[in-house]
């Protein structure tokens, strides 16, 4: 027996189609097809097990899942066919227990209601297959496929046996008055592959006497980096640069990835820990980040004037920044300096990370993720995101320590290389003598291993 040989009647019709919406086979029921019906929801009870038990007890790997792009494709693939599967059971169920032909009214209605039901469940897949599209694009796009290290990413051992790895971070800047990109903002974040315990090395843009790598840098700069020429001050946020203009510093390495590899050798000298990867940001390409999401809210303590001839100022006060007025947070030195400077870009990075929460991420995700790839540049390996992942959830759950090479613990114009190296040796000693004490007396984590603030201009 049909539904048409049963002759629903619109009420009975809307409520089946309605019903079998939310538990597949319902329908299939009411019109005597039991084994059908009964099947379906079978099909549907196991469905929704499986998205349970992936959402608790794989819950901790879905973010390393999203940042892979093989994975994201197959979730796309399961968006599209569980959509499909699910319209198809109520376009099925309406078919079954649609009125009677000479009830235009009542069949109005219920299909009016199934293509709305249709559209419910078509709508929010397309979305999420668009986001996961988005994602994959990103993380094809910034992050190169293979390994960079020289030697390749294990999945039982991704770090390669290292207690720590090293990142640089780079806030690289460009302005109309010069060509190519000078790195304003280097820091190097240290995190214990274990606990996620970070000491971050802030280094100044204006060092100056800077000793390149050994090879062909050296021999060119035999008495340390002095810069292009006599209109050079010879910084060290102009090396980035220098080498993507000259091949012969870093011979082999194509354009692109020339700055990258002289700074991240140059800084590890200077340290004294190896640099293993970077990530930069174009601070324009920042700004742009910053509008997708809303604006960023931090606390001015004291006013800031920006721009060549005084024209702007950011009062102070909490209040929430555009892309270009958090640029000239970051960026500006009227009436301070650079040391200032690092601090005001420390707090704004900070912010931003804070506020990017996952609805307002969501809310501007094509735009957060056009910005991104513009903004950022990096050589972490795709293979290596997923310990990346894991490694950031553990620290944000320890405690951060910053160590600023600034004035007056290092004279800029004629620093003390050998100094700079054994206070990062201590830093990184006193982090990791206080991990093992704190593990030895600490079976849990104490109130004193949260994240601190990491810069007093910080509100």
């Amino acid at each position: 027996m049909t539904g048409e040989d049963r002759r629903f009647g619109p009420g009975a019709s809307i409520a089946l189609t309605l019903a079998s919406t939310l538990l597949w086979g319902v329908a299939h029921l009411a019109a005597e097809r039991r084994k059908t019906g009964l099947a379906l929801m079978a099909a549907y009870v196991l469905m929704l097990a499986g998205v349970l038990i992936v959402f608790t007890a794989f819950s901790a790997n879905l973010l390393s899942l999203a940042v892979q792009p093989r994975w994201l494709t197959w979730l796309t693939v399961a968006l599209v066919a569980v959509a499909l599967a699910w319209t198809g059971v109520i376009v099925w169920s309406f078919l079954l227990v649609r009125p009677a032909r000479s009830d235009t009214v009542g069949r109005f209605l219920t299909t009016t209601l199934t293509v709305a039901l249709c559209a419910l469940v078509l709508a929010p897949t397309a979305y999420a297959t668009r986001l996961a599209y988005l994602s994959r694009d990103v993380v094809n796009t910034l992050f190169p496929r293979g390994t960079t290290a020289t030697t390749p990413v294990m999945a039982q051992d991704p770090w390669n046996g290292a207690e720590r790895v090293n990142f640089l971070l780079l806030g690289g800047d460009s302005a109309p008055s010069r060509p190519g990109v000078r790195t304003d903002s280097m820091t190097v974040a240290s995190v214990d592959v274990a606990t996620g315990a970070t000491v971050l090395f802030g280094l100044p843009r204006n060092l100056q006497q800077v000793q390149l790598p050994e090879g062909p840098a050296r021999d060119h700069f035999p008495s340390g980096f002095t810069g292009a020429g006599p209109d050079t001050p010879g910084l060290l946020n102009e090396v980035f640069q220098y080498a993507e203009d000259h091949p012969e510093m870093v011979p082999g390495v194509q354009k692109g990835q020339r700055g990258p590899a002289l700074l991240k050798q140059t800084i590890a000298d200077m340290l004294g820990i190896p640099v293993d990867y970077y990530a930069m940001v174009d601070m324009k390409g920042f700004a742009e980040m910053v509008d997708a999401m809303g604006g960023v809210q931090v606390t001015i303590k004291d006013p800031i004037v920006y721009g060549r001839y005084r024209e702007g100022l950011l009062a102070a006060g909490t209040r929430k920044l555009s892309g270009e007025e958090a640029l000239w947070y970051g960026r500006s030195r009227t009436d301070s300096d650079d040391y200032v400077r690092m601090g005001r870009q420390k707090c704004l990075l900070n912010a931003v990370a804070k506020q990017a929460d996952p609805m307002t991420v969501l809310n501007s995700f094509e735009r957060l993720a056009a910005a991104t790839k513009r903004a950022i540049s990096t050589d972490l390996p795709q293979d290596l995101l997923p310990a990346v992942v894991d490694l950031s959830q553990k620290v944000k759950g320890a405690k951060i320590r910053s160590l600023n090479f600034v004035p007056p613990l290092v004279n800029t114009a004629d620093p003390d290389w050998y100094a700079i190296r054994r206070e990062v040796d201590d830093a990184l000693e006193e982090r990791s003598s206080s991990t093992k004490t704190a593990g030895a007396h600490s079976p849990s984590p104490t109130p004193t291993d949260a994240p601190v603030n990491l810069d007093a201009t910080c509100a």
